[in-house]
Parts: structure tokens; C-alpha cells; sequence
């Protein structure tokens, strides 16, 4: 059973749309997560997070995320998810599914003609899409954009 605050509403559903572009400075130089090194301060160029996230424009959207069945996969409630509607939802990958009217982000396995819906949250069951329920792949999420807890 799919947990009602875990559903995502129509309304978190928003198109990507390519108006402005922000170019932002991209270092050429890493930074450190261990131990510091001596650090350059050279731009190499500028970065558009449009290039950066989004392939196909008409076929990406933006999600919220709501509920906590995939924290496991680092996606939290509020999270926007990107999502593009071009790719394969091939086994294994983070997918938004809608299922009998409800739209859901899981991860998705094939087993024979069964497809099995995973949360990454070990508190929920996985679920089970059988023929003729309705269901339908809405997009594979590409990127998780979240703010620092």
C-alpha cells in the first residue's frame, strides 16, 4: 500500500524551462574533502546548470519530493528531483511512476512480467505492478537537488 503523505501531487510537477541562463564561475581546481591542500583560485570557465542537469529540455521536469520512502537513496521529503522522460527505465534505476492514479518515485526491477516498485527506506514494502493494473513510467530522476541538512 502506497502511504498517502508519500504520494506526489500533479502540482509538484513543473516543467523545465530554459529562460534565463546564470553563468556561474566553474574552478579548475577540486576541493578538498580531507585533508587541505594549497588551492588555486583560477577560473577555467563558466558553468550553466542547465548544461550541467538538463539534457533533453523537452522532455525534463522538475519534481518535489515528498514522503521519506527513498531516504536510503539520499531523497528527501522536499527535494527536487529531475527528471527526464527520454530515458529507458531500465532495472535498477530511480524512476516517478504513475500507479492506478497515483504518482510515486521508486526504484524499479523487472522479474519476468512482474515489475516490483523498491523503496529505499527499509520501513516500506516493496510493491507490486501486476498486468493490467494501470501504470505507467512518467521519467528516470537524472539529478537530486537539496538543500545542505
Amino acid at each position: 500500500m502506497i502511504a498517502l503523505f508519500d504520494q506526489l501531487s500533479p502540482d509538484d510537477f513543473v516543467r523545465a524551462a530554459i529562460q534565463t541562463r546564470h553563468q556561474l564561475p566553474f574552478f579548475s581546481s577540486y576541493v578538498q574533502a580531507g585533508f587541505p591542500s594549497p588551492a588555486t583560485d583560477y577560473i577555467e570557465r563558466v558553468c550553466d546548470l542547465n548544461d550541467l542537469c538538463i539534457y533533453n529540455p523537452e522532455a525534463t521536469y522538475f519534481v518535489r519530493a515528498a514522503g521519506d520512502s527513498m531516504i536510503g537513496d539520499r531523497i528527501e521529503p522536499g527535494d527536487i528531483l529531475i527528471v527526464d522522460s527520454s530515458y529507458d527505465a531500465v532495472d535498477g534505476r530511480i524512476v516517478v511512476v504513475c500507479l492506478n492514479g497515483d504518482n510515486i518515485v521508486k526504484r524499479i526491477h523487472y522479474a519476468g512480467d512482474l515489475i516490483v516498485l523498491m523503496s529505499s527506506n527499509a520501513n516500506y514494502d516493496p510493491i507490486y505492478v501486476h498486468k493490467g493494473e494501470n501504470f505507467r513510467v512518467f521519467g528516470v530522476v537524472t539529478f537530486v537537488i537539496q538543500k545542505t541538512r
